[in-house]
C-alpha cells in the first residue's frame, strides 16, 4: 500500500461526501470491534487517533518529514491506526535491520493499493507481487535475463545515442532557461523504450511516446500517491468514491495499447534475433517452464510498466536534484568538473567508458541518494504473520513503513547529516548492497531493487555528460529551491530551471 506517495494536503479530496459518512457509519460496529482487539496487543506507542478514521485526519504534510516529529514524541517504531489498517513506522537502523535482514522473509509481502493493482496488472510485477514462487519467478527474469550485467552492457550504445541527442538538444536552447527535469526525463524514456522495444523505424511507438507520453506518465503518477479512501476501508472499494479506480484504468489503458502493439506486432515478426527486452521476455515465455510460475503475457505487461514507471519517474526527479545541489554547491561543481577535465579532457565528450574513472562524481551520486533517496519510505512491507520488532508485537497484515530518509539523516550516524558533502563517500565502503543499515537507498534484503546497476550507469553518464558540456545557472533574480515532496517517490517541489552555457570550445562536438 502506497502510503509512502501522499504529499502534503493530502486528506483534501472528495473522499467526505454524505454517502461516504453513510457508509462509514454503516460499517463502524464491525471495524470498532476489530480495532479493540488491535488494541489489546503489544504494539508500539502511537496516537490515539479518532474512532473509524484513527490517525488520518491528523496527518499533514510529506510523509517522510511528518514521521520524524511522530518519531520525536513517540520513540524510533511507533503505530498509528489509518481507517481499519495498522501503520508501523521505523525511523532507526538497528530496528530497520531486524525488519530487512532477521525476519526479511516474513516482511517481504506487500499490500498494494487499489491505483497500484490497477497500474500493474493485479500486481503481477516484481514490485507488487507477493512473495513466493511467481515473485521468484519475476525476479530472476530481471537479474538474469532483463538486467544482467551482459545485457546491461550491451545497449551502452543506446544510452550513448540519446545522451548525445540530449546535448545537441541543450546545446540548440543554449543560454535559453530549461526545465532540466523535462530533459532528463524525456532521454531516459527515450533510453528505457529503445531497450525494452527498439525504437527506429516504428513510427506509431514514436507517435505514442514522446511528450505527451510524459503526461500520462505525470497523471498515472499522481493517481498512485493520491490517497483512497478504499484503500483505508475496502468494505467501501466497490463504490469507488473518489473515481481513482475508474481514472487510472483510463490511463493505463494507453500505455496498454503501446504494450499491445509492440507484443502483437513482435509475435508476427516471430525474430527470435532480436536484442532487446521485449523479445528476451517473449523468448523466455516460449521456453515454457514450471505451471505455477511460467511467464505471461500479462507479467511480461508488469515487468514493461515497472521499467517505464519506473525508471523515468525516479530517474528524472533524483537527477534534478544532483544538479541542484552542485549548482548550491559550487566548490563540488568546480572539483567535480575539474575530475572530468583530467578523465575526459576539455575538447572531448563524456563516454560511458568513463564513468568508474570519476570516484569523485560517484561520490556526489551517493551523496544526492543519501539526502534524498529516490522511496524515502521505501515501498512498504507487509508481514506474512505476527511478530515482534524491537520489543513490540507488528500485527499480520500491518503496512512497515522504512523512514531510509530519517535514518540516512540521523546525526548519531552521520556527521554534519544536513551539508551536501561528497568527501564522505570518498575512499569509503558505502555502496548499494543494503548490507549497511545506515544507508541503503535502493533498500535492502529480497524487495531491494533489482536495477542498480544499470541505474547507476544512467545516473553518473547523465550527470558527467550535463556538467562536462554545460555550465549551469539559474535566471536572474531566481533563487535555487531545494525543498522536496513525495508523489509516488521524492521530488522537488519546484521544477529546477536552469540555463546551460557550453563549456567546450569545438562546436562540432554539440553537433
Amino acid at each position: 500500500m502506497a502510503l509512502l506517495t501522499y504529499s502534503s494536503g493530502w486528506w483534501d479530496v472528495n473522499s467526505t461526501s454524505f454517502f461516504l459518512i453513510l457508509a462509514l457509519l454503516w460499517f463502524s460496529s464491525l471495524l470498532l470491534k476489530k480495532f479493540t482487539q488491535n488494541a489489546q496487543k503489544s504494539l508500539p506507542p502511537g496516537p490515539i487517533g479518532l474512532p473509524l478514521l484513527g490517525s488520518l485526519p491528523f496527518i499533514n504534510g510529506d510523509l517522510h518529514s511528518y514521521f520524524i516529529v511522530m518519531a520525536k514524541t513517540y520513540g524510533p517504531i511507533f503505530s498509528l491506526r489509518l481507517g481499519n489498517k495498522i501503520g508501523v513506522v521505523i525511523s532507526t537502523s538497528s530496528v530497520a535491520r531486524e525488519v530487512l535482514k532477521d525476519k526479511d522473509i516474513i516482511f517481504a509481502n506487500r499490500d498494494a493499493t487499489i491505483a497500484g493493482k490497477v497500474a500493474f496488472y493485479g500486481g503481477s510485477d516484481i514490485l507488487w507481487s507477493s512473495y513466493g514462487p511467481e515473485w521468484r519467478m519475476l525476479r530472476k527474469v530481471c537479474t538474469r535475463e532483463m538486467l544482467s550485467g551482459s545485457m546491461v552492457d550491451s545497449f551502452f550504445d543506446i544510452r550513448r545515442r540519446e545522451v548525445r541527442k540530449m546535448v545537441n538538444s541543450l546545446w540548440v536552447r543554449r543560454m535559453s532557461p530549461v526545465d532540466v527535469g523535462e530533459e532528463i526525463f524525456m532521454t531516459v524514456l527515450n533510453i528505457i523504450t529503445n531497450i525494452l522495444w527498439g525504437g527506429s523505424g516504428n513510427e506509431v511507438a514514436e507517435r505514442s511516446l514522446g511528450t505527451e507520453f510524459r503526461t500520462v506518465v505525470d497523471e498515472i503518477t499522481v493517481l498512485l500517491g493520491k490517497p483512497n479512501i478504499s484503500d483505508f476501508f475496502p468494505c467501501l472499494a466497490y463504490f469507488d468514491f473518489q473515481c481513482i479506480e475508474k481514472q487510472m484504468k483510463k490511463m493505463v489503458k494507453r500505455f496498454d495499447n503501446v504494450f499491445e502493439l509492440m507484443i502483437d506486432e513482435r509475435s508476427k515478426l516471430d525474430d527470435n534475433n532480436k536484442k532487446d527486452f521485449l523479445q528476451a521476455l517473449l523468448n523466455l515465455r516460449k521456453g515454457g517452464g514450471d505451471a505455477k510460475t511460467s511467464l505471461t503475457i500479462t507479467h511480461i505487461k508488469g515487468l514493461l510498466m515497472d521499467m517505464v514507471l519506473g525508471g523515468t519517474a525516479t530517474t528524472s526527479s533524483t537527477m534534478e536534484f544532483m544538479l541542484a545541489e552542485m549548482m548550491n554547491n559550487p566548490d563540488v561543481m568546480n572539483k567535480a568538473q575539474e575530475e572530468l577535465e583530467v578523465v575526459v579532457g576539455a575538447n572531448n565528450m563524456v563516454e560511458e567508458s568513463h564513468i568508474h574513472k570519476l570516484p569523485y562524481l560517484r561520490a556526489v551520486m551517493k551523496e544526492t541518494l543519501r539526502l534524498h533517496p529516490g522511496a524515502p519510505l521505501l515501498a512498504p512491507h507487509c508481514p506474512s504473520e505476527s511478530c515482534t520488532i524491537g520489543g513490540f508485537t507488528i500485527p499480520k497484515g500491518a503496512l512497515v513503513f522504512i523512514n531510509v530518509w530519517a535514518i540516512q539523516r540521523d546525526p548519531y550516524n552521520w556527521k554534519d547529516p544536513l551539508k551536501f558533502d561528497p568527501e564522505r563517500f570518498m575512499n569509503s565502503e558505502w555502496d548499494f548492497s543494503g548490507n549497511d543499515f545506515n544507508y541503503f537507498p535502493f533498500g535492502s534484503g529480497r524487495r531491494s531493487c533489482v536495477g542498480i546497476e544499470t541505474t547507476e550507469r544512467i545516473f553518473v553518464f547523465l550527470l558527467a555528460s550535463l556538467i562536462h558540456s554545460f555550465e549551469w545557472k539559474l535566471s536572474p533574480g531566481e533563487k535555487l529551491d531545494l525543498e522536496e515532496t513525495i508523489w509516488i517517490g521524492l521530488k522537488k517541489k519546484k521544477p529546477l530551471i536552469a540555463i546551460p552555457t557550453p563549456r567546450l570550445l569545438d562546436e562540432a562536438l554539440y553537433k
